[in-house]
């Protein structure tokens, strides 16, 4: 049983999504391997944070500047009932590129610990507002996990899976991704895309269907 998801690490829904998926697997006792994709909602910024999550709201999605805070402060709430503390207006926007090729990294090395670093790398961006694309910052994550700095450092300073995150960010766009999250459930042969954060009794009635078989007579 396999789940695939692409997101990004800059975008709230991705990681309240992720965290009511995680929650309904756990609830219904069952074991998945996990695949991150992803998807960099602001592909162009730097390493070094260059504006707000208002400004860029503002921008990017021709909001009026109350709307833009509205829609933020309304995002924290959303979380926060699903037990997240978030603060998503103080996010210090940079690049996400680093922390996915970080991903990459931990998929191929060290699979089982792919979804601690990924929450990990959520938590520094919309909690704890750190810089995510920071070589610093994802190492000292990694160390947090158990794993060799000189290791996760080495690679980090390379260009070491830069392709690979464009390849899958070109699949998406061949496979007509144009909204994140979106999650790929695998299960004995059987396959569900779930568009976005449903929430977790949506996503718990889902997997039970695909199990069960059920879900291809819900869909006729």
């Amino acid at each position: 049983m396999k789940i695939t998801f692409w997101s990004d690490f800059n975008c709230p829904n991705s990681y309240i999504g992720l965290y009511r998926l995680k929650k309904a697997v756990d609830e219904l006792n069952l074991e998945f391997e996990w695949e991150m994709k992803p998807f960099e909602l602001y592909p162009t910024l730097f390493d070094t944070p260059t504006g707000s999550i208002m400004t860029q709201n503002v921008l990017k999605y021709g909001l009026a500047p109350d709307a833009a805070e509205e829609r933020i402060i309304e995002t924290e709430k959303i979380a926060l009932k699903d037990g997240l503390e978030i603060n998503y207006k103080d996010i210090r926007l940079t690049s996400s590129r680093n922390a996915h090729r970080l991903v990459k990294f931990i998929r191929n090395n060290y699979p089982k610990m792919l979804l601690q670093l990924v929450f990990k790398i959520y938590e520094a961006n919309f909690k704890q507002n750190r810089i995510i694309a920071d070589i610093n910052v994802l190492a000292d994550i990694c160390v947090s996990l158990g794993l060799d700095e000189n290791e996760i450092r080495h690679m980090l300073e390379s260009d070491s899976y830069d392709f690979e995150v464009e390849i899958d960010e070109e699949d998406a766009i061949v496979m007509g991704v144009e909204a994140i999250p979106l999650y790929i459930l695998e299960i004995s042969h059987e396959q569900l895309i779930i568009p976005g954060a449903f929430e977790k009794e949506s996503f718990k009635v889902a997997i039970e269907d695909l199990i069960s078989g059920d879900m291809e007579s819900k869909l006729l």
